[in-house]
């Protein structure tokens, strides 16, 4: 069954800007052996002919962020201002594993019955990345630049609603000298793109989406016998003890669950606040909600823009109105805005339990979530209490305390009094329903490679 027609349409106008024709049979064959073709040159190259290249791509990132950022907010909706701090954080990534690759990848001698011995870390071949529409220059981004600097080859099945970004994508590579194999874009849907797993030329795939993305993703590597790294949704837990600071917590917890318009897998959503200051961050964050500016994301002071699509605002509707038929209140927003446009007013919920969708789902969008807890103890069970587990923040004055809970709590990174963010220099990844596997930092590029030891003896 051929796929259909591909649409970019504008979130915030709801006028199609342009419609595409999915690739043909022929057009997927000829990427899929034009990228293990490449393969075959790329990983003998050198780490220091990669890592020129990498630094044009940075260098085009950044000289031409305005018209890619405005793709982006024209695409997606993401207020202009946090699509060009995306387009520079992908530059910044780019330089990243141009200056690392080579010492995060160089042989690693270890000791055992041999003259010598050591673990290489050669690429594997061609990954196939599927990516999501939320942050779609830096999900993208953040895989390719490793792997790519690995010497393996890429292949983009990017959202269906963001095709004028992975053209986009794929002429940073292209314009930054990488030969045209190494990088190719796909414009198929998702059910084609999982029948590829099976292609012999695909030896690995990743993919940041949902968990039930993840699930048939999974299933088809499994099937395959491919490497997959998968991450997926949250719910992430932003606890706030009674000796925080509350006003830097409620600040930054803003902040946490509404940039990008909410539309992130580690914006906090749950806000499990200990009781003695419950009333105090309820009062200060609805005021700091009801504060934020929301329309045009074209306008330099919005910082709510529309949701990407409208199904993800009925979705959403749908979970605010079950959460207050079981007894939440609404504090402020709940609602779809008037006019053209996804738009969702900024939303709080307060009295959620662990029962309820808000508090046990994943909110794609402008809502934030409000349970309170008895104890530090109390706000740990619930921080756990979630089929999820990519971030999770604490705010206490207490360190020694906040580092003994880190521990405690299921997710794959956790800030202390800070907020949650990807960063090249660090591991990213959850546990249980968000996924498995790493990207970023050392750990992320070593997972499309093959971890292999090299014996040399005997030893005399």
């Amino acid at each position: 069954m051929a796929d259909s027609a591909i649409h970019s349409i504008n979130p915030a106008t709801e006028e199609v800007l342009q419609t595409f024709a999915p690739a043909t049979t022929a057009e997927i064959e000829a990427a899929l052996s034009g990228a293990a073709a490449t393969y075959r040159e790329w990983r003998a190259t050198s780490f220091a002919h990669r890592g020129s290249l990498m630094r044009k791509a940075a260098q085009y990132l950044r000289r031409h962020r305005s018209r890619l950022a405005g793709v982006i907010t024209a695409e997606m909706g993401k207020p202009i201002v946090e699509a060009e701090a995306e387009v520079e954080k992908c530059a910044w990534n780019c330089e990243f594993y141009a200056n690392n690759a080579a010492r995060f990848l160089a042989d690693e001698p270890q000791p055992s019955s041999a003259t010598e011995s050591y673990v290489a870390f050669p690429p594997l071949g061609t990954v196939l990345a599927i990516m999501p529409w939320n942050f779609p220059f830096w999900q993208l981004f953040r895989f390719a630049a490793p792997a790519l600097m690995a010497g393996n080859t890429a292949i983009l099945k990017h959202a269906s609603n963001v095709p004028q970004c992975a053209l986009a994508i794929e002429e940073v590579f292209a314009a930054s000298g990488f030969p045209e194999g190494a990088f190719r874009n796909l414009l198929i849907s998702g059910a084609t793109a999982s029948r590829l797993i099976a292609d012999p030329r695909i030896v690995a795939v990743t993919l940041t989406g949902s968990d039930e993305a993840g699930r048939r993703v999974g299933e088809a590597a499994g099937r395959a016998i491919k490497k997959v790294v998968l991450e997926l949704g949250g719910s992430d837990p932003f606890i706030v003890l009674a000796d925080a600071d509350v006003a830097a917590a409620v600040d930054t917890a803003v902040r946490a669950r509404f940039q990008n318009t909410g539309q992130s897998c580690i914006a906090a959503k749950r806000f499990i606040v200990e009781a003695p200051v419950f009333a105090e961050f309820e009062a200060r964050f609805v005021a700091a909600v009801r504060a934020l500016q929301i329309g045009d994301p074209l306008r330099r002071t919005t910082q709510i823009g529309p949701l990407a699509r409208d199904d993800l605002r009925d979705g959403l509707e749908q979970q605010v109105r079950a959460s207050v038929a079981r007894g939440a209140r609404l504090l402020c927003g709940g609602a779809r805005r008037a006019g053209r446009g996804y738009f969702f007013e900024p939303t709080v919920l307060s009295d959620v339990t662990p029962e309820m969708a808000a508090g046990c789902e994943e909110t794609f969008g402008p809502v934030a979530a409000l349970l309170r807890a008895r104890t530090a103890d109390d706000a740990l069970a619930l921080a756990n209490q979630s089929l999820y587990g990519l971030g999770a923040n604490i705010w206490t004055s207490d360190l020694a305390r906040a580092r003994r809970l880190a521990r405690a709590i299921e997710a794959g990174q956790v800030f202390i009094n800070g907020m949650v963010t990807s960063d090249p220099r660090l591991p990213f990844g959850g546990v249980k329903q968000s996924g498995y596997g790493r990207e970023l930092a050392a750990f992320g590029i070593r997972e499309f490679t093959n971890i292999q030891t090299v014996w040399i003896g005997p030893k005399r």
